[in-house]
């Protein structure tokens, strides 16, 4: 049975978790935090992972079962929908979930919640030609699959949470955790804030002012005189003999964060440093980082852990470190079940 917390009139049923395959190690994290906070409740008893199964079948056909009972439950699905570790694919983590959110349905949970810290096809949010919009076709399918909720990371575009049309979205931010092990991990007395490119400006300056530093944006310029499109960097700001963090929601294959290093590097920036939420780390970004590493580009990347690499990357690539999120996503639905303000957790 899943374990609850004292109920009183009005409240939401126990908190029960299950987890498809890929996300099982982030949905063990948030159990752990989730127990510190509820532990002290003189009747509360631990949380834990619900039994359910991922079942694949030989024509590439995905169901999940759940193999405990979770009626009137106030249930949370946990999924990585883009994970390193598995040889699954982005559609094939997408599909497991929606087999889970439905199985989680048909067992009569009293509310389902979606726990995916990657929001799949988040950067296909508009359309620019003769395409679809993709993220709203995920928001359609978590919504008919029986979700009534979904909390995701940073999501690339918020014009997603009005994708929805009856489930809520929370959409959670990495900052102030990273802001807060940053601070605590490196010196932050001789410290610029710096964009990649003007895309992450906003960010940039949050960063700046919650951390009191200066702002520098690294801007790409298109020099249209000529015959061939050519593509150049320019710096807004100073950052000579100055330490640089650069924060951005997510890196893909690298390429824009090496050469924003670079360019700062050239202005005579000092140690450089990245963050970001989703390290997702894609096609070649690993060698990229690791060669920008060792040429003393950048001195460290840090990234949360709704991207998992495992600790083989972390042993192999001294220049990351990584944070874990997993409280944050443990504090928002501790918030959601005891119906406490969620809000105050969204800053």
């Amino acid at each position: 049975m899943a374990a609850s917390i004292a109920r009183t009139k009005g409240e939401r049923g126990a908190i029960s978790i299950t987890a498809c395959n890929s996300g099982r190690v982030f949905a063990q994290r948030i159990i752990d935090a989730l127990n510190e906070i509820v532990h002290p409740h003189p009747r509360s008893k631990e949380l834990r992972l619900i039994e359910s199964e991922e079942v694949y079948f030989a024509n590439g056909e995905i169901k999940t079962v759940i193999r405990e009972n979770i009626r009137g439950d106030d249930h949370y699905i946990v999924q990585s929908v883009d994970d390193p570790l598995s040889h699954r694919s982005i559609n094939d983590n997408l599909m497991a979930l929606l087999t889970a959110v439905n199985a989680a349905f048909q067992s009569d949970a009293d509310s389902i919640t979606v726990v995916v810290p990657q929001f799949p096809y988040s950067r296909q949010e508009r359309k620019k030609t003769r395409e679809g919009i993709t993220a709203k076709q995920i928001a359609s399918f978590l919504e008919v699959s029986g979700a009534n909720r979904v909390i995701t990371l940073d999501v690339h575009a918020e014009a997603i949470m009005g994708f929805f049309n009856k489930a809520t979205m929370e959409d959670l931010h990495a900052s102030q955790t990273i802001i807060d092990h940053f601070r605590s991990t490196y010196k932050t007395d001789n410290l610029v804030i710096s964009s990649a490119d003007v895309g992450g400006a906003e960010k940039a300056r949050y960063y700046s002012k919650a951390m009191q530093a200066d702002l520098a944006i690294v801007d790409k310029a298109r020099d249209y005189s000529k015959a061939s499109v050519v593509e150049s960097m320019r710096l807004v700001g100073s950052v000579r003999d100055k330490d640089v963090l650069i924060p951005d929601d997510m890196i893909s294959t690298g390429g824009t964060i090496v050469n924003a290093a670079k360019l700062l590097k050239d202005e005579g920036a000092r140690d450089i440093y990245v963050c970001c939420s989703l390290p997702f780390f894609n096609d070649q970004a690993e060698e990229k980082l690791s060669q920008a590493y060792q040429e003393g580009y950048i001195a460290k990347i840090i990234g949360t852990d709704a991207v998992h690499h495992g600790s083989d990357f972390l042993r192999n690539n001294p220049w990351y470190d990584e944070i874990s999120i997993a409280p944050l996503f443990a504090k928002v639905i501790y918030h959601i079940n005891t119906k406490k303000s969620v809000s105050e957790l969204l800053l």
